[in-house]
């Protein structure tokens, strides 16, 4: 069932899509079943309606719609086919042989379970939130294991099986993938041989790296407690791939309507590469985190979103005359692996800054300015930045003469 779990967006933990058998509770879901955006009261739901799955308006544009298992209240939980949205005219439906469908109004299928004849006689939605399909085999239970990943948008969660870290990554393409969040909490737990480290969350709020099915304390590392562990209740927690790349452990009242965080991966968001897009800066407003552009030589590539990167008002290849660095004080060009392997060197500032300039794939350089004499040159497609005053580094970014920095914050307003 990994695949299934590979092609799931912004998926809860505690939720999946299972073959068992037809032994359930919850009302079954027979096939033929189809589910559509059309009436807010169509759903699909489990025994005691603590969950169901409906057609929901999508994050992203709020004109379409993703089919996703929501909590009493409607939080959602997690959605079907990596959160692939369709028109009002979409559905979801169960085939007569047994295969589960996201289909858009043009009656293309986005997502597929890819289980036509394999013996499914019903669907259901359970009361732990999870969607069964339901045969007449023996049961396969399925726990967020290694080999398993979680997705959302360009980003993706998994376990490493050798090391059982935590890591996040980010892609685009085929081919460009770097990994932002790479973290082991395995100081005591063995994770060798043949076992599977896997995670859960716990119902007091502990989120829990244990050793497959071994639950003893020599098998078992706490990753993180929730802000609210030890609080009990009639509530739901669920750990969460999120679309900004930040996985994050989250609490729900019953029929509250809304999630609370109460731990996040990585705490300080504007280290999640690619938060602002392509030659996007992040900094912060107060806590939030915003986007912009390194300078006004570029300008936003979407107006309406600026977390989707800026463009160089004038390409680098069409510089009427020479091109030039601008000085960007207290910002890192984020670079994890792998790139650090090709684009990391001991230089000092100057040559971090002339050593850019003079080569034709660079784009921008990092002086981190730390102690550590390290530089980063930039010689990739995607590169994405951080600012914040607490940064010692020092950064440059190639445009075309004359360099036109941002005004000071106090007079951009």
């Amino acid at each position: 069932m990994a695949s299934l779990q590979q092609r799931t967006g912004d998926l809860a933990l505690l939720c999946c899509l299972l073959l068992l058998p037809t032994a359930l509770h919850g009302a079954d879901i027979p096939l033929g079943s189809t589910l559509s955006p059309g009436s807010k009261s169509a759903s699909w739901s489990s025994s005691n309606n603590t969950f169901s799955l409906s057609f929901i308006p999508s994050p992203a544009s709020p004109s379409l719609f993703v089919a996703a298992i929501t909590y009493a209240g409607g939080v959602p939980v997690w959605s079907v086919g990596a959160g692939a949205a369709v028109d009002s005219r979409g559905s979801l439906r169960l085939t007569s042989d047994g295969n589960l469908q996201l289909v858009n109004g043009a009656g293309a299928v986005l997502w597929s379970s890819n289980t036509g004849g394999r013996g499914v006689v019903a669907a259901a939605v359970e009361e732990s939130g999870n969607l069964v399909l339901k045969n007449n085999s023996t049961a396969t239970l399925w726990k967020f294991t290694s080999g398993m990943k979680l997705t959302s948008g360009p980003y993706a969660f998994a376990v490493d099986k050798s090391s059982g870290n935590l890591t996040l990554t980010w892609t685009s393409g085929a081919s460009d993938t770097v990994t932002y969040f790479n973290k082991g909490y395995n100081n005591t737990a063995s994770f060798t041989g043949n076992t599977k480290p896997t995670l859960t969350i716990e119902s007091n709020g502990l989120v829990l790296m244990t050793n497959g099915s071994r639950r003893t304390a020599s098998q078992t590392n706490v990753v993180a407690y929730s802000s609210n562990y030890g609080e009990s209740g009639d509530m739901l927690r669920f750990l969460r791939l999120d679309g900004d790349g930040n996985l994050r452990a989250y609490s729900a009242a019953r029929g509250s309507g809304a999630a609370v965080e109460q731990w996040s991966a990585v705490a300080d968001q504007c280290q999640v590469f690619g938060y602002c897009g392509d030659m996007g800066v992040c900094s912060y407003n107060g806590t939030a985190p915003v986007c912009g552009c390194p300078s006004r030589n570029f300008e936003l590539a979407d107006a309406s979103n600026p977390r989707n990167g800026c463009k160089r008002k004038v390409d680098l290849a069409n510089c009427p005359g020479n091109s030039t660095m601008l000085q960007l004080d207290n910002t890192q060009f984020l670079t994890y692996p792998p790139e650090i392997a090709v684009e990391q060197f001991f230089v000092g500032i100057t040559a971090c800054r002339l050593n850019c300039l003079s080569a034709g794939s660079c784009v921008a350089s990092t002086a981190l300015s730390d102690g550590s004499g390290l530089c980063w040159l930039k010689v990739s497609n995607f590169v994405s930045a951080y600012q914040s005053p607490a940064l010692p580094s020092t950064s440059f970014v190639k445009v075309c003469f004359p360099a036109m920095p941002n005004p000071p914050p106090s007079l951009s307003h």
